[in-house]
């Protein structure tokens, strides 16, 4: 029997895109694709799985689908006159020839010089650079309420996730969450500190990841959520 209608809108209004739920006879397993023309996941399931059951699944697989709509729409390249979010702020991209060549970020507008045809690779440059210097801080500060120190910190561009901990105590964070809310960025940071800590996602491990980042964790992750397909195109070309 499917679940009430007013559960199940609450878990559709959670997807990036609509999504179309299809039991089928003929199912032993669920299956998700998505249609990019038309703008729309589909999964199909057993016949007999709840609606919820089938959705509940699919959420499961949110990080695929965030890379799976992320791919097949355009990209948002750095080119001047684009605004993208810089620590959750609308900014406008500004180049002027005559402008010194090391990005500049105030009031609003991250600008630069020197010849136009390296102005992408330089507002790539300033932005990683920003994203590790803020990362680095929020680990240390995670760390310290943890009681335990991380090896290394950087940041890298993984299609297949916002973060990640080693068992040699080395923390590997995306470059794009700078282009986050702090708090969305922190969340990321707060969850890969408690790995050092407990490599699952046990108990023992989400007690740690929420006394580490304090009120707001639900609310984190729904925006990260949220805001991830866009993020991931933001920087690549159309």
């Amino acid at each position: 029997m499917w679940s009430t209608a007013r559960s199940d809108a609450a878990l559709e209004a959670r997807f990036p895109v609509p999504i179309d739920v299809r039991p089928m006879r003929s199912a032993r397993r669920f299956r998700l694709r998505f249609d990019a023309a038309a703008g729309v996941l589909k999964l199909t399931c057993p016949q007999r799985t709840s609606r919820t059951a089938a959705l509940a699944w699919a959420l499961d697989q949110r990080d695929w689908i965030d890379r799976q709509v992320a791919q097949a729409l355009p990209g948002e390249p750095f080119v001047p006159g684009a605004t993208i979010p810089i620590e959750g702020i609308d900014t406008l991209l500004l180049w002027d020839a005559d402008l010194p060549r090391t990005p500049a970020l105030a009031d609003g507008v991250l600008s630069c010089g020197g010849p136009g045809a390296g102005f992408a690779a330089r507002i790539d440059r300033f932005l990683k650079a920003r994203a590790l210097d803020r990362m680095r801080a929020d680990v240390a500060d995670y760390c310290a309420k943890a009681g335990i120190d991380a090896a290394t910190v950087s940041v890298g561009d993984a299609g297949s996730r916002w973060g990640s901990c080693s068992s040699e105590r080395r923390i590997r964070l995306s470059w794009r969450l700078i282009l986050a809310p702090p708090h969305v960025r922190r969340f990321v940071a707060a969850h890969e500190v408690a790995h050092l800590v407990h490599l699952n996602h046990g108990p023992d491990f989400k007690a740690l990841e929420a006394r580490l980042f304090g009120p707001g964790l639900a609310e984190a992750k729904a925006d990260l959520r949220k805001l991830g397909p866009r993020i991931r195109r933001i920087g690549r070309r159309l």
